[in-house]
């Protein structure tokens, strides 16, 4: 049994490692931090847990933990992550202090100055389907991304083979429970109950992680246009990523790249017509795209909160310790 702790359980991704560890039977969560809910019964605070985790809240890890996720905002994690390198306890980041490995950039999209440079190139990328080999003998993985997640399994099969030119345009819908918790004007439900706001145009910080990320993977540079919006949904992701193809291609001979890419893959399918329904509060990915002319748009359909963040990241704890992948995160979509 190994020992979990979670670092902010009280953010959404940090609730939601909450509910899909708590019924893993090879896990036991034996610590959850909260500055502002310090000493009180996680049950309390997340009422869809009460009886399922018996445990307080805490300022700090405690409890000798084998795992720890850090579910905190930017710039907090690369605070709390050297102390548990150090200490041999491995580490999975939710958010993007590690999942570029170059310092300079990260300063220059999150406006913070990375305190700790020394691990960021002992960081694994953590999206099983491309780094699984790197994730089973990890220290530390940074967990990609939601829309990253769901654009470089869209665009991967094409730009890792070179079939589609050097220009990629994405864009993107999310629903509200991307932003996380805290509550903001934009998220006020008048503001975007019935509304479609772009936002974070040119500056959004998944665009070098999605530049980066295909090129480790790939070798081949692109060159990003990120245009995300907010959809009045609140989990799930659909990325459109449209691209030029090198040369002429059926319909068919781009199926089977796709097929060919994820074929043995639990997680990852390819759809003629992806579903956000079909991926609702699962692990699961869709990914289909549409052929005109010399053009095609590649579709990445996945839950947010799941897929996107503490899914995938319960995917990467399970290949970290050798546990069956899907232990823990076998459900299927809703579907409605």
């Amino acid at each position: 049994m190994k020992r979990i702790g979670i670092i902010g359980g009280t953010g959404y991704t940090g609730s939601e490692l909450a509910r899909i560890l708590c019924c893993h039977p090879g896990v036991e969560i034996v610590s959850m931090t909260s500055r502002q809910s310090a000493g009180e019964r996680v049950g309390d605070v997340h009422s869809h847990l009460k009886g399922l985790i018996d445990i307080s809240f805490t300022s700090e890890i405690t409890g000798d933990p084998d795992l720890v996720f850090v579910a905190t905002p930017h710039g907090v994690s690369m605070h709390e992550v050297p102390g548990f390198m150090a200490s041999g306890v491995r580490c999975i980041d939710l958010s993007g202090d590690y999942r570029m490995h170059d310092a300079e950039k990260y300063e220059k999209w999150y406006g913070k100055k990375h305190v700790d440079p020394g691990n960021i190139p002992k960081s694994v990328y953590g999206l099983p389907e491309l780094f699984r080999d790197k994730i089973r003998g990890a220290k530390l993985v940074a967990n990609p991304g939601c829309y990253a997640t769901a654009a470089i399994l869209a665009c991967a099969p094409l730009v890792s083979k070179g079939l589609v030119e050097k220009e990629v345009n994405i864009d993107a819908k999310s629903g509200t429970s991307g932003a996380g918790a805290s509550p903001s004007p934009r998220l006020h439900h008048p503001n975007c109950g019935a509304s479609v706001i772009p936002y974070g145009v040119g500056t959004h910080r998944h665009t070098p992680e999605i530049e980066e990320i295909l090129h480790r993977y790939s070798g081949k540079s692109i060159e990003l246009f990120f245009v995300p919006h907010l959809v009045p949904i609140v989990r799930g992701i659909l990325v459109d990523c449209y691209m030029t193809l090198r040369k002429d291609m059926t319909q068919d001979e781009i199926a089977n790249v796709y097929r060919k890419q994820y074929e043995g893959e639990h997680f990852v399918s390819y759809r003629e017509h992806p579903s956000i329904a079909g991926v609702v509060a699962s692990n699961f990915a869709q990914v289909g795209f549409t052929k005109f002319g010399g053009r095609v748009v590649s579709y990445g359909v996945i839950d947010n909160l799941v897929k996107g963040a503490s899914g995938q990241a319960v995917q990467n704890m399970n290949i970290m310790f050798g546990f069956d992948e899907k232990e823990g995160i076998a459900a299927p979509g809703l579907g409605v």
